[in-house]
């Protein structure tokens, strides 16, 4: 069953060189029940509010897994929060939700809505050469998530998926036909890419298709930003 190994919250702003001046990604975790609302965790919070945070974005998963992966790359170890996750979880393929997939995490209901797309903070929070770029390559991005109903989450609860949309485009697919890195585990052939793991040159607008449809007829919510993106790649595929 997968698990909650913790919640993590902003624990002071830190200094940053980018257009902020301050970053809120320094996340560690907390001891007790914590509520869900929705803009976030109470007492959490976002200093670049024109990037991150918001419904769309009110919470960051990432899993033990992929931290386990980095741990190895990196030659330390990536304690919960670091990344600046909100929860971090075992036993559960985040970068393989798909989205829309609906979580349940003690009282709370959370949706996965979009990968996360490192940045120049995340960069300088590292502290290692052409992080961005290897963290972008791995597409091992975790996972945002939206509030569905408010409650309380605590270390050790379980995490129960409750529900799996059909059109079946995950986050790790996503971030390969929007960034043109590989997908790792290849599921649908028909969107296959070479045999190395590339995406196929038409994944993007297959994939925006597939969302635009399911979020036309109310089987998910896009966020303003995958909903954007999704209709411009549509956009494109038509004037070719």
């Amino acid at each position: 069953m997968p698990e909650l190994l913790a919640v993590c919250r902003v624990h002071v702003l830190l200094p940053d060189a980018g257009t902020v001046g301050v970053t809120a990604i320094d996340k560690r975790p907390v001891d007790g029940r914590v509520k869900v609302r929705p803009l976030g965790l109470y007492a959490d919070v976002q200093a670049d509010r024109a990037n991150h945070g918001g419904a769309d974005q009110a919470i960051y998963a990432y899993a033990q897994e992929d931290a386990d992966f980095w741990s190895a790359e990196l030659g330390r170890a990536v304690t919960p929060g670091l990344f600046g996750e909100n929860l971090r979880l075992s036993g559960l393929d985040v970068n393989r939700a798909v989205i829309g997939e609906q979580w349940r995490v003690g009282s709370a209901l959370l949706e996965v809505t979009q990968p996360r797309v490192p940045c120049q903070t995340f960069g300088r929070r590292l502290g290692e050469q052409r992080w961005v770029r290897r963290f972008t390559q791995a597409n091992r991005t975790g996972a945002y998530l939206r509030v569905i109903e408010n409650g309380e989450i605590g270390t050790g609860d379980n995490v129960d998926v409750v529900q799996v949309p059909v059109h079946g485009v995950t986050i790790a697919d996503w971030f390969a036909g929007r960034y043109g890195v590989a997908r790792g585990e290849v599921d649908d052939g028909a969107l296959a890419g070479d045999e190395k793991g590339a995406p196929a040159p038409d994944m993007l607008e297959k994939l925006a298709r597939r969302l635009l449809d399911a979020h036309a007829i109310g089987e998910i919510r896009l966020s303003a930003d995958m909903l954007r993106r999704s209709e411009q790649a549509a956009a494109r595929a038509a004037v070719d």
